[in-house]
């Protein structure tokens, strides 16, 4: 879901700055998953001085032959050609000759807008795209100056693997750099969706133990005898309390899902903290003399705040608050019977 007033990300990638642009390479290329793996070292190099090399990816720490990957970002208003191309082939090919660095495992073009219909064609046809860039180098086109096309240069290019040479496309970096939802929901404006809520198990599972024994504390207690959960089970009233509060519970374990999920830090206990401290007093109230009491009191506090503070406020849904308190009492931190 986008924002009202954002823009598409692949569209907002156009009014970025080229440092910013090499930037988000980089980052994309660190949530890249090649095989099982991802890169050892993801570093921006695009300044004076970076032999060509705009984004280095290492696939091992050391930088060896076929064991890095080289970005070369291009952020134009138009899609690439082969006149913005081969310049940059032609240097990179200088640097391979004198050694300035080993041979990489692939060369990326990455621009905003994509290569266009002519270069893309030339990366797809390999050998195509050595002649085409051969032929542009003798003849002194494309910004290319023939006097440097030497015999040893002609006779290095006429063996190199041109399968190396491919496009990055703006969807696949886009789709690398979503893996970290956090930081792409921040850079795109784009408010995270909740999806649904888990289902509630027909079984109790053991993580929820905690918050229903206190349940069937409470229930024994006004009872006047001791329970079990199977007396609880079979007791309609007792029955249908407890499934609400599994409900409820499990409400708010999808909203502390999908908190994991999008934000760095653990805002879903910020939002616990915030409502033990609103329910804190109602529950110690010494007008409370029973367990169901204590419950329904804090239920109903939780359901009274406002807790604008949390960036998560905007994400609850009706059963979160309720289910909150018995989050609350899964890790000890109230319980409904004294």
């Amino acid at each position: 879901m986008v924002k009202r007033g954002t823009v598409p990300p692949s569209v907002f990638l156009h009014t970025i700055s080229d440092k910013e642009w090499e930037e988000f390479i980089a980052a994309a290329c660190r949530q890249r998953t090649i095989h099982t793996a991802k890169y050892v070292s993801v570093k921006v190099l695009g300044n004076a001085g970076d032999k060509g090399r705009d984004v280095e990816a290492r696939l091992q720490a050391a930088l060896v032959a076929d064991g890095w990957d080289l970005y070369q970002a291009k952020h134009y208003e138009q899609r690439l050609t082969p006149g913005n191309a081969y310049p940059e082939l032609v240097k990179f090919f200088g640097h391979l000759l004198a050694k300035s660095f080993p041979v990489p495992r692939k060369y990326y073009f990455c621009a905003p807008k994509n290569v266009g219909p002519e270069l893309h064609d030339l990366l797809a046809s390999p050998d195509n795209l050595r002649t085409s860039l051969l032929t542009a180098w003798k003849a002194g086109t494309h910004g290319l100056n023939a006097a440097k096309l030497t015999s040893e240069m002609e006779a290095f290019i006429n063996a190199f693997d041109f399968k190396r040479f491919e496009e990055c496309q703006v969807v696949d970096l886009l789709a690398w750099y979503a893996e970290d939802a956090n930081a792409y929901c921040k850079l795109f404006g784009i408010e995270p969706e909740r999806g649904d809520d888990p289902s509630v198990p027909a079984q109790a599972e053991a993580h929820e133990m905690t918050y229903i024994s206190e349940l069937i504390r409470a229930y024994a207690e006004a009872e006047g005898v001791p329970m079990t959960l199977p007396q609880v089970l079979a007791d309609e009233e007792y029955r249908e309390h407890l499934a609400a509060a599994r409900e409820a519970f499990y409400a708010a374990e999808g909203l502390k899902r999908f908190s994991r999920d999008i934000y760095v830090e653990d805002e879903f206990k910020k939002l616990l903290d915030m409502v033990l401290t609103g329910v804190r007093l109602k529950v110690k109230s010494p007008l409370l003399k029973s367990g169901l009491q204590r419950h329904d009191a804090a239920v109903d506090a939780a359901q009274a705040l406002t807790l604008t503070d949390s960036v998560l406020h905007t994400r609850l849904r009706g059963g979160d608050l309720p289910g909150t308190c018995h989050h609350l009492v899964n890790e000890k931190q109230l319980t409904w019977v004294r």
